[in-house]
C-alpha cells in the first residue's frame, strides 16, 4: 500500500490530491492562478484533515515539474521539496505535458493517433511536445511559436489530439483533417497514476539538484 501526496501548480487551474496505490482519495482545486500560493498548504492540511491520514503516513510527495507558469512551478516545487526533506520521504517530478497527455490518452476513442499537449506561452507561443499512445516521446519538449505550418510533417501520416490552454490558439488557424482537439479532464487521476507507477519503480529525484522544468529563461514584464 502506498500514500503519495500530489501537487500541480504549474497552469491555471492548481490542484493537491491524495492517492492511494494509485487512486484519488481526496481532491482540491484551486482556479484562480493568481492565488495558487496562498491555496497550497492550507489545501494541503485539509486533505489531511479530511482524510484522517497523518502527514507522516505519506510514502512519496509527487509534483509537476513543468514547463508552466513560472511562479506557480516555483510555488509547488518549493513546497514538494520542503514537504520530501521534512518527511525523509521520496520526491517524485512529472512533466506537465506528460501528465497532460496521459489524460488524454484515458480519454480518447482512437488509440493510434498521436497525442500533442500545449501549455499557452503568450501571444502565439506554446510550450509542447508529442508523444504516441504508450507515452513515449517522439518530440522533446520545448517551446513553439504555432502558425499554419506547425506539426505539417507529422500530420500528413497520423492523427494528432491537441490538448491544453495553447491548443485552442492552434485550433483557430489549423484546418487539417488529422487534427483533433480535445481538453484534458481529470488531471488528478492521470497524476495519480503515474506518481504510483514511478513510486514503484522507485524513479525518485534527488532533493538538492531537482529544479523545474521551465523550458526557456524567465522574463519580467
Amino acid at each position: 500500500m502506498s500514500i503519495i501526496l500530489n501537487i500541480d501548480t504549474a497552469q491555471e487551474t492548481a490542484f493537491v490530491c491524495i492517492s492511494k496505490n494509485g487512486k484519488p482519495l481526496l481532491i482540491t482545486e484551486n482556479h484562480s492562478q493568481k492565488e495558487h500560493a496562498s491555496f497550497l498548504h492550507p489545501a494541503i492540511e485539509e486533505l489531511l484533515s479530511k482524510s484522517e491520514i497523518s502527514i507522516d503516513d505519506l510514502d512519496a510527495i509527487a509534483v509537476t515539474k513543468g514547463p508552466g507558469s513560472y511562479t506557480g512551478l516555483r510555488v509547488g516545487m518549493s513546497a514538494a521539496k520542503g514537504l520530501s526533506y521534512a518527511l525523509k520521504k521520496p520526491l517524485i517530478t512529472i512533466s506537465t505535458l506528460e501528465l497532460m497527455a496521459h489524460d488524454i490518452i484515458m480519454l480518447a476513442s482512437e488509440q493510434q493517433c498521436l497525442i500533442c499537449p500545449m501549455i499557452d506561452a503568450r501571444r502565439m507561443e506554446v510550450f509542447t511536445a508529442l508523444y504516441n499512445e504508450n507515452l513515449k516521446e517522439i518530440y522533446s519538449p520545448s517551446a513553439m511559436i504555432l502558425d499554419e505550418t506547425s506539426f505539417t510533417d507529422s500530420l500528413k501520416n497520423n492523427c494528432i489530439y491537441f490538448t491544453g490552454s495553447g491548443s485552442m490558439k492552434f485550433q483557430q488557424i489549423c484546418n487539417h483533417r488529422n487534427a483533433k482537439f480535445i481538453q484534458h479532464n481529470n488531471l488528478p487521476v492521470s497524476m495519480s497514476v503515474i506518481s504510483q507507477n514511478r513510486f514503484e519503480k522507485k524513479l525518485f529525484n534527488d532533493i538538492t539538484l531537482t529544479e523545474p522544468d521551465y523550458i526557456k529563461p524567465y522574463k519580467a514584464f
